[in-house]
């Protein structure tokens, strides 16, 4: 089984993916083609998706039973003991690191406060 997924591709892409496999649903196609069609296609989807991005999911013999590619996508796939998970940047958490690094911290510290206002 094959599962190829399209977001903001050309509409000839879409075309030329329907000779091999059927168009479930807008920009999701699914079929079962051999290890040298499946090449082929992710080849042509790579090359012709433009500012596009694509994602391919296939059936291997593998521990998880399958595995998947993307192409011009921010979430990448990765290896983690054996097993391809998905690594999603955060964008909200590399801004905070930056502010925190250009902005000083404002008030007072916690050893400051003791020493002015006494404590343990």
């Amino acid at each position: 089984m094959t599962v190829i997924i399209l977001t903001n591709c050309p509409a000839g892409l879409r075309g030329f993916l329907t000779r091999w496999l059927l168009e479930i649903s807008p920009g999701v196609f699914l079929g079962a083609p051999s290890k040298r069609i499946r090449e082929a296609l992710w080849k042509e989807v790579c090359q012709y998706a433009g500012q596009g991005r694509a994602l391919l999911a296939y059936q291997t013999n593998n521990e998880q039973g399958y595995t998947f590619e993307t192409h011009d996508h921010s979430w990448h796939p990765t290896d983690h003991e054996g097993l391809t998970l998905i690594h999603r940047p955060n964008p909200g958490a590399q801004r905070a690191a930056q502010r925190q690094e250009s902005v000083p911290r404002q008030g007072w510290s916690k050893a400051s406060k003791r020493r002015k206002y006494g404590g343990s």
